[in-house]
């Protein structure tokens, strides 16, 4: 019965009324449920009289959206169902953000793959939906390489930043995840319709208000919470000083989830909230998807692009790069002085210096060794 009651509560009770998150602390739904319908009472509580209002129909407003739900192909999901990912429970144990709290009571979702297994290794990007050009190819770019490296991309379909990180996903050929702030039958924007059907197909469509709700304005706010609670971290690419993309990353960090931000020109407004992030500390910099990953400490992440690009120095044995330090430009060098100088044996400092032959970085003489110009010389990594 439970679940039936938690779908009945989800249209009674606005999703994310952290009053409702105290209540099922105490009391499971179906007696929360009993006692908004009158039908019994709960000690010591005194339930909001909007709720008690709303539950006066709350039969027919079930069987409406059970109609419209089967109509557009929604399912309902629920805690203790195989497919609910335990990740959103961490809501339950965090503060509230502007009077929001708490776990899903349950979501509506348009899709027919796992959420749970989906997003076993998801990532949230948002940000800016009046993004620039820049930000645009950057969400692209970071969505489509987090894609590649088989993690799934969650955001909320708006405009601009969560759009293009949902369509570099799609690029590549994987599934991603938008939490919508209205039903998940509704198109909004009416304009990403195609693309809200392309997440469909191989992804999931998921939202906590029912078929046919409008997107208010707190209800973007509320959802926040839920893309930050499917990812194991949150990126926010382009925000502006107010942006709400914000308000993701500080659920995200109560949560403790990674939080990181990947900055814009330092004279854009656009990347304004993200440059704050970064200075006070509440966001991890970040410049590419193996940057990301790193910071997950994710299978797949590569080496930061700080130590690219190697040279024949870096790719040298650790015996050639010192035996490389004991000789000179201008003045020629022999085995033993190289040997005594580095503090290596003469058998070590003798095959580094073959090597460092075959390289074309040391030039044999005949009374010895001397550096040939530009050992730096970068190359590609083989």
């Amino acid at each position: 019965m439970s679940r039936e009651a938690r779908l009945a509560l989800s249209l009674v009770v606005e999703p994310g009324d952290a009053r409702l998150r105290d209540l099922l602390q105490v009391h499971d739904p179906d007696r929360v449920l009993r006692a908004v319908r009158r039908e019994g009472r709960l000690a010591g509580e005194r339930l909001p009289e909007a709720w008690v209002e709303r539950a006066g129909d709350v039969d027919d407003r079930v069987d409406r959206a059970l109609s419209r739900a089967e109509a557009a192909g929604l399912r309902w999901l629920c805690p203790g169902d195989a497919d609910w990912p335990s990740s959103l429970d961490d809501l339950d144990h965090v503060n509230a953000l502007h009077g929001t709290a708490g776990a899903p009571i349950g979501l509506w979702v348009r899709g027919t793959a796992s959420l749970r297994s989906i997003g076993e290794e998801a990532v949230a990007v948002v940000g800016a939906r009046d993004c620039t050009t820049y930000g645009a190819e950057v969400a692209s770019d970071l969505g489509a390489d987090l894609a590649d490296a088989r993690w799934t991309v969650v955001s909320g379909a708006a405009y601009g930043i969560d759009g293009c990180a949902h369509r570099g996903a799609l690029a590549m050929g994987r599934p991603t995840v938008a939490v919508l702030a209205c039903g998940a039958d509704v198109d909004y924007p009416r304009s990403h319709a195609s693309l809200l059907s392309r997440i469909a197909e191989d992804g999931l469509v998921v939202s906590e208000q029912a078929p046919g709700e409008a997107p208010l304005k707190g209800r973007f706010l509320s959802r926040n919470r839920i893309i930050a609670a499917l990812g194991q971290g949150t990126v926010v690419v382009e925000a502006a000083v107010r942006s709400g993309s914000l308000n993701t990353l500080n659920w995200a960090d109560q949560l403790g989830r990674a939080t990181m931000a990947l900055p814009g020109p330092v004279t854009s407004k656009a990347s304004g909230g993200v440059h704050a992030a970064v200075r006070e500390g509440k966001a991890v910099l970040v410049t590419s998807g193996a940057d990301v990953l790193e910071e997950l400490g994710g299978l797949g992440a590569e080496e930061s692009a700080l130590a690219a690009p190697s040279t024949q120095l870096d790719l040298l044995p650790p015996a050639a790069r010192t035996t490389l330090d004991g000789l000179d430009w201008h003045s020629t060098r022999s085995l033993a002085e190289v040997a005594a100088g580095v503090r290596l044996s003469l058998r070590e400092v003798r095959s580094a210096l073959e090597l460092l032959e075959r390289r074309a970085l040391v030039v044999r003489h005949a009374d010895g060794w001397v550096l040939r110009p530009r050992p730096d010389a970068q190359v590609r990594s083989p």
